[in-house]
């Protein structure tokens, strides 16, 4: 029986077995749980869900993502390890729509407000990673 049970927790990732992984993120649910309408409540819920959800592109040092795209305004949400990051939201033709930059780690948000077709072009100076979320 204890194998079983070593087995299924296998397949669930580290942090979700590790309450220390994601810090506050018992007390943001409680948040959440705690609002009494409906409505911002769900929101409170889709926000606590973005954190946790895997990132579109991660990775180290530079890199030029592939293409994407997008069909409604959509909140770019980056994080870097390291003391520099630079990143260049680029149109379809290659022309920079947006420079963003961290100076010193950390994390920051962008909202592309124009649907279309987009490239990431990322220089940092230790991991970092990079999400699309659909702004609500």
């Amino acid at each position: 029986m204890l194998a079983l049970a070593t087995l299924g927790f296998g397949a669930v990732p580290a942090p979700a077995l590790d309450p220390g992984a994601e810090p506050g993120l018992r007390a943001a649910f409680a948040r959440c749980r705690a609002v009494e309408e409906e409505q911002e409540r769900l929101r409170c819920y889709d926000r606590l869900a973005a954190r946790l959800a895997p990132p579109r592109f991660q990775g180290r040092l530079t890199q030029q993502t592939d293409s994407f795209a997008i069909t409604a305004p959509t909140v770019l949400r980056y994080e870097s390890d390291g003391p520099i990051f630079v990143m260049y939201l680029k149109d379809a033709q290659g022309g920079v729509v947006q420079n963003l930059h961290i100076g010193g780690g950390g994390s920051a948000t962008y909202l592309i407000d124009t649907p279309g077709t987009y490239s990431l072009q990322i220089s940092g100076s230790e991991s970092w990673r990079v999400w699309l979320l659909p702004q609500r």
